[in-house]
C-alpha cells in the first residue's frame, strides 16, 4: 500500500447522488450557502445547529408533531434542550415499512436460520404490546432483558418503545453479579431472559442464573424459546411464563404508538463496570432516533431495502445502533454466537448468501480473521457489501491494509468511534471522503468534535483529549440515580467547562481525519510523556508471533514505566531474541519512548463481553487494588494471571 494515496476514493456518481452529497445539496439550497466540500457543510452544520437538526427531521421524514422550537438554551451543554414541544413514538418510526419482504433476518449457531416479514413483524409487535399492557407495563416503566440476538428481541424492544417503556439489555453469557448489578439499579417491570444459547457448537444453559436472578429481582418473568428448554425453565420458576403462552391470547391488531416528549427515557445503557458499579446511561427517545437516522442516512447511505449487519451482542451499544436500520426500510441481519464457529467464513458466508450491503463489525475481529490466514475475498462473493465497518477499538494501518487486500478492493472502510455514553459516533465514515491508512474519515454531522490539550488549546496533528464544544441531541437525558446529575457532570463536563470530554486520546491528520490512540484513562505517562496505548498495538500486533497484547502504566520508583503483556501464538515462546524484536519493531514503528521497560507473555488477556481489552482492571490487579464486578468479563478469569508477577517487582 502506498502512504501517499488513499487506499479507497468515492465515485463520482457517489459526489453527486449518495444520500450525503443529495443532503449537502439541499442544505445548500435552502440556506442559501455554498458548500465546496464535506468540510464546509460540515462547518455550518455545527454553527447553524437550529437549521441543521430542523433539515434532518424533514429529510428523514420522521413521524411525530415537531413542535415550534427546534433548541433552547443551546449554548449551555447541560441545560440544551432539543425539540422540546416534539412528541414522537420510536417504535413507530421504524415500524413505518409494512408488506411480504424480511425486516429481520436471522442467523446462529447449530439453528437454521429464518426471516419475519415486515407484516410479520408488525403483528408480533402488536401481540407483545398488549400482552405488556396486560402485566401493567406503560410509560416509563423499565423492560430489562437478558437475551441473544434474535428477532424476538427486536420485537420486544418495539413493543417496549411503543408503549413508552425504556428497555435495557444484556447478553446471556452474563453471569448473575453482572446482571445484578446493572438491572436490579433500574428496578425493573418485567424481566425477560433466554432458556439458553450456542458458542462455539456448545449449547449454553442458562437455567440456575435465571433462577437466581427472578428471585432476587422478585418481578414477573418471560421465557424466550432458543435452546429448546422454554417450557421446563419456566415450569421450574414461580410464576414464569413462556413467550408464547404470554401472547397466546392476542391476536394482531394496529399498534397503539404512545408519542411522547423528544426527551422522554427509551434506553438505559450501562458502561462496562469493570472499575466499579456500572453507570446506568438513559438516551432519549427522539436524541436516539434523530442521531440513528442521520448517521444511517446520509454516513453509511443506508436506504429501503438494504441488508445492514453488525456483529453485535444485545449488550453493546452497536445492537440498538443497528435497530434503528428498521427506520429507513432496511432488512437487519442478525446473528447470535461465535464469529469462527466452525470456521473463519462463518460471517463471510452469511455476507454473501443474503448480500450484506453493510458489514460491521470490530476491530478485534478484522485482526483476528487476519492472523488466521483466512482471505474471505478470495472465496467468497461479496460484491452487495459496499459499507464495512468496524469499531470497539482502533483499527490498526494493518487491519486497513488487510481489509483491501484480503477482503474487498472497492469497499468503503469506515472505521467509527463514539460509544455507550452517547449511544451514537462522534467520528465514523463519509462517503464524499478518501480512505486513508489508519484514519476514521471524520467528524459526524452535527457534532462539533475537536482535540485539545491539557489546557483546553485546540490542537492540530498533535495527541489530545477528544472533545465535543456544542450540544448534541444524543447526550444521555442523565445517569439512573444520580438525582442531581453529579455523576453525569463529573463523567463528561468535570475536564472542561461547558465543554464535553469524551475520554479518548485523539489526534487531527493532515487529511482532517481522526485517528484515536485509545482512552485518555488508560494513557500512558512514563516521564510526564502522554503515550496512546493504540500506537504500541498498532506495532506489536503486526507481529505474527504476537495474537494480541495489552500495556498498562505501572507505578515505579516515583515515575510510571510501561508494561507490555503479549498472548503469543501457538508453539510461540518469548525468548530474548523475540523481545528484542518486539523492543525493535515499537522503537522503530513508534518511537523509542513507546518502548516497554517489561515485556511478559500471559496465556490469556481479559476483555468485556463486547470484546473489549480491560486495561484498567489489569492495572488494578498489578497494583494489588481490587477489580469490582468482574462478572462484566468475558474471561475474568484470564485477571488471575496478572496476580503477584514476581517480575514486576524488580
Amino acid at each position: 500500500m502506498n502512504p501517499l494515496k488513499p487506499l479507497w476514493t468515492p465515485t463520482s456518481y457517489a459526489l453527486e447522488h449518495s444520500p450525503m452529497a443529495l443532503f449537502m445539496k439541499r442544505c445548500s439550497e435552502r440556506s442559501g450557502r455554498i458548500f465546496d466540500d464535506y468540510g464546509d457543510f460540515h462547518a455550518w452544520s455545527v454553527s447553524n445547529m437550529r437549521e441543521f437538526w430542523s433539515e434532518v427531521w424533514d429529510e428523514c421524514d420522521v413521524i411525530g408533531e415537531r413542535g415550534t422550537e427546534v433548541l433552547v438554551d443551546g449554548d449551555d451543554m447541560r441545560r440544551a434542550r432539543f425539540f422540546p414541544g416534539a412528541k414522537l413514538n420510536f417504535a413507530e418510526n421504524l415500524l413505518r415499512k409494512r408488506g411480504p419482504g424480511p425486516a429481520l433476518i436471522f442467523h446462529g449457531e447449530d439453528r437454521v436460520g429464518y426471516s419475519v416479514t415486515w407484516d410479520e413483524l408488525h403483528g408480533l409487535v402488536s401481540r407483545m404490546q398488549q400482552a405488556l399492557s396486560i402485566l401493567g407495563v406503560g410509560r416509563g416503566d423499565r423492560v430489562v432483558a437478558m437475551l441473544p440476538n434474535l428477532p424476538e428481541t427486536i420485537a420486544l424492544m418495539l413493543a417496549t418503545a411503543s408503549q413508552g417503556a425504556v428497555w435495557a439489555s444484556c447478553s446471556p453469557d452474563f453471569g448473575v453479579s453482572g446482571v445484578l448489578d446493572r438491572f436490579a439499579q433500574v428496578e425493573p417491570k418485567l424481566f425477560v431472559a433466554c432458556d439458553g444459547y450456542w458458542y462455539n457448537g456448545k449449547k449454553q444453559g442458562v437455567g440456575d442464573k435465571v433462577r437466581e436472578v427472578a428471585a432476587s429481582m422478585q418481578v414477573p418473568l418471560v421465557i424466550v424459546p432458543y435452546a429448546g428448554d422454554a417450557e421446563t425453565l419456566a415450569a421450574s420458576i414461580p410464576g414464569a411464563v413462556t413467550l408464547a403462552g404470554l401472547i397466546r391470547e392476542f391476536q394482531p391488531r394496529a399498534i397503539d404508538f404512545d408519542r411522547v416528549p423528544f426527551s422522554h427515557p427509551l434506553y438505559i445503557l450501562f458502561s462496562s463496570g469493570t472499575t466499579g458499579a456500572p453507570k446506568c446511561i438513559v438516551h432519549s427517545v427522539g436524541g436516539t432516533l434523530l442521531q440513528h437516522l442521520k448517521e444511517h442516512r446520509f454516513h453509511c447511505g443506508v436506504g429501503d431495502g438494504d441488508r445492514l449487519f453488525y456483529f453485535t451482542t444485545c449488550g453493546w451499544m452497536m445492537w440498538n445502533w443497528l435497530a434503528s436500520g428498521l427506520a429507513l426500510g432496511a432488512t437487519l441481519c442478525l446473528y447470535d454466537g461465535s464469529p469462527f464457529y466452525p470456521g473463519p467464513g462463518v460471517l463471510f458466508d452469511y455476507a454473501e448468501q443474503e448480500r450484506f450491503s453493510v458489514f460491521g463489525t470490530s476491530a478485534k475481529y478484522i485482526d483476528a480473521v487476519r492472523k488466521s490466514g483466512y482471505r474471505p475475498g478470495e472465496t467468497h462473493d461479496l460484491s452487495a457489501m459496499r459499507l464495512l465497518a468496524s469499531t470497539g477499538s482502533p483499527l490498526s494501518p494493518e487491519g486497513f491494509a488487510f481489509v483491501y487486500e484480503a477482503i474487498k478492493g472497492d469497499v468503503q472502510l469506515a472505521s467509527i468511534s463514539g460509544g455507550t455514553d452517547i449511544v451514537s459516533c462522534f467520528v465514523l465514515g463519509n462517503p464524499l471522503k478518501p480512505v486513508w491508512s489508519g484514519e476514521i474519515q471524520g467528524p459526524g454531522l452535527g457534532m462539533a468534535v475537536d482535540v485539545w490539550d491539557d489546557t483546553g488549546y485546540p490542537v492540530r496533528q498533535r495527541k489530545g483529549e477528544l472533545v465535543c464544544t456544542k450540544a448534541f441531541p444524543s447526550m444521555p437525558i442523565m445517569f439512573w440515580n444520580d438525582p442531581g446529575g453529579e455523576k453525569y457532570g463529573a463523567a463528561y463536563f468535570g475536564r472542561f467547562n461547558n465543554v464535553w470530554c469524551h475520554g479518548d486520546f485523539a489526534e487531527w491528520t493532515e487529511h482532517d481525519g481522526i485517528v484515536i490512540h485509545g482512552r485518555s484513562d488508560a494513557t500512558l505517562n512514563p516521564g510526564g510523556v502522554r503515550i496512546g496505548t493504540a500506537e504500541i498495538y498498532n506495532q506489536v500486533e503486526r507481529m505474527d508471533e504476537v495474537v494480541e497484547a495489552l500495556c498498562i502504566g505501572q507505578e515505579w520508583d516515583g515515575d510510571v514505566r510501561v508494561v507490555l503483556f503479549v498472548r503469543l501464538a501457538e508453539g510461540i515462546h518469548l525468548d530474548a531474541d523475540l523481545e528484542q524484536a518486539i523492543r525493535t519493531r515499537i522503537r522503530t514503528g513508534a518511537s523509542p519512548r513507546h518502548v516497554p521497560a517489561k515485556i511478559l507473555a500471559v496465556a490469556d488477556i481479559p476483555r468485556t463481553k463486547s470484546g473489549k481489552i480491560v486495561e484498567l482492571a489489569v492495572r488494578e490487579t498489578v497494583h494489588g487494588r481490587p477489580v469490582k464486578n468482574k462478572d462484566a468479563l468475558a474471561n475474568p478469569e484470564a485477571l488471575s494471571l496478572f496476580e503477584n508477577l514476581e517480575s514486576l517487582r524488580t
